[in-house]
């Protein structure tokens, strides 16, 4: 069946409408909201943060995903995902409203605010990885990677609509001060609110799994948590086809880290070292090509990935991102990287595609959710890895022709690595019967 066929199935599941809804939503919610956290921690006129501080405000965005991702999955395999959902996002919409109070108040260094931000940045855990191990109870198992394409990518469609949009209002309306941060990071408790009230009037309590909900005391769950984490490696230990994929995406998210980094600050102290309005206006530029990027991967994914398979797709993505990190990285023109980045986002979007696509068809449901928050967890702890990495090894206005050249060769390594590894999972697949 064509891609527009599967695409019009997909959309005509209205369950899948509704959880798509309850993401949207909740993402152009982290838009606005993180805008808010990082213009008052990055970009108010009085810092002019180095590496090393862009890299730890970016830990501070990310880790809080790390420290509680690896229980999230043994909640959502005994909780409802539905309540699960609803939930934290409500819990999230509370929590803004103190953290609003203190940016008004230009109190961003206390360490109530800084709770705050781990809080509601790492309780997003929740949203996320029970989105995603609900998907295979809104769409039949052969429309995932068109399911996931779409979902996915509209989230992050809907996230940088989020950052536009708080963009333009900061320039317009609100002005980039601690009075305006704090009303943008008001407007995002809106969409928490908004998502969580769509989950609960949407979904019953079971509609999303898991399939069979344990009715152990909480206490048994949480003694049991260090036992079904540990589960739950052993899982995906035993399937090599689901495994290796991760394992690329979290290479990946390593050397794209180094990029992130370097593209931020060669804006902010290369291209326009006096400049912050242009600084501003060309990571604007990035981000734009960032989203398109990532919106043509859900078109281009599904068709794809049937022509090739999914272990080819993401060898020809992570070497197609090699040559291109080499041609258009290493001449350091704002242009290029605008460029770069939009095919950067489409290999992005697209090995994210099918490295869940993968989790949902080899993992049990009874596994998935801790899975998923495996995965999740290693995506933004590599990243974080990169950031790092690049604050230590770059200069400070980030031109580095040495470190483009690695990071291209280390995405044509990868590729090449992928591919046998890939090959001999597939392999073994094929003469093991999974338990």
């Amino acid at each position: 069946m064509s891609s527009n066929g599967n695409l019009r199935l997909v959309l005509s599941s209205r369950p899948f409408r509704r959880l798509l809804g309850v993401r949207l939503v909740s993402q152009f919610g982290d838009g606005l909201f993180q805008s808010a956290l990082a213009g008052s921690l990055l970009f108010s006129p009085e810092k002019a943060p180095d590496g090393v501080r862009v890299a730890t405000a970016f830990a501070v965005l990310l880790l809080p995903y790390s420290i509680v991702g690896p229980f999230v999955g043994v909640f959502l395999d005994r909780w409802s995902r539905r309540n699960v959902i609803y939930a934290a996002n409500l819990v999230r919409a509370v929590i803004v409203v103190p953290m609003t109070l203190l940016t008004w108040h230009a109190q961003e260094g206390t360490m109530v605010y800084a709770l705050g931000a781990l809080l509601i940045i790492g309780i997003n855990r929740f949203v996320l990885a029970g989105l995603s191990a609900s998907q295979p109870h809104v769409v039949p198992q052969q429309r995932l990677v068109t399911a996931n394409a779409l979902a996915t990518t509209l989230g992050t469609v809907c996230y940088t609509l989020g950052l536009g949009v708080a963009a333009l209002a900061l320039s317009t309306l609100l002005g980039k001060t601690h009075h305006g941060y704090a009303v943008l990071a008001a407007t995002g408790a809106i969409g928490y609110l908004g998502s969580a009230l769509l989950a609960y009037v949407s979904f019953s309590r079971a509609a999303l799994g898991p399939d069979v909900v344990p009715t152990d005391r909480l206490r048994t769950a949480i003694a049991g948590v260090v036992r079904g984490m540990v589960a739950g490696y052993q899982h995906l230990a035993e399937r090599p086809v689901a495994a290796y994929p991760m394992i690329a995406q979290g290479i990946f998210r390593i050397l794209y880290g180094v990029l992130a980094l370097a593209t931020l600050l060669l804006y902010r102290r290369y291209f326009y070292p006096n400049d912050r309005a242009g600084a501003l206006a060309g990571l604007t530029q990035v981000i734009a090509a960032g989203g398109l990027g990532s919106l043509l991967a859900a078109f281009l994914t599904p068709p794809a990935t049937r022509r090739l398979g999914g272990r080819r797709f993401i060898t020809a993505l992570m070497a197609g991102v090699g040559v291109v990190v080499i041609a258009l990285g290493a001449p350091f023109v704002p242009l290029l990287l605008v460029i770069a980045t939009f095919f950067l986002s489409i290999a992005a979007q697209g090995t994210k595609i099918v490295v869940d696509t993968t989790i949902q068809q080899e993992c049990h449901d009874d596994f998935r959710g801790r899975v998923f928050s495996l995965n999740d967890t290693t995506y933004n702890v590599c990243f974080v890895i990169g950031l790092f990495a690049a604050a230590l090894a770059l200069p400070g206005n980030g031109r580095s022709v040495p470190s483009i050249l690695l990071v291209g060769a280390g995405y044509l390594l990868l590729a090449a690595w992928f591919t046998m590894a890939a090959a001999r999972a597939a392999t073994r697949s094929l003469t093991t019967v999974a338990p």
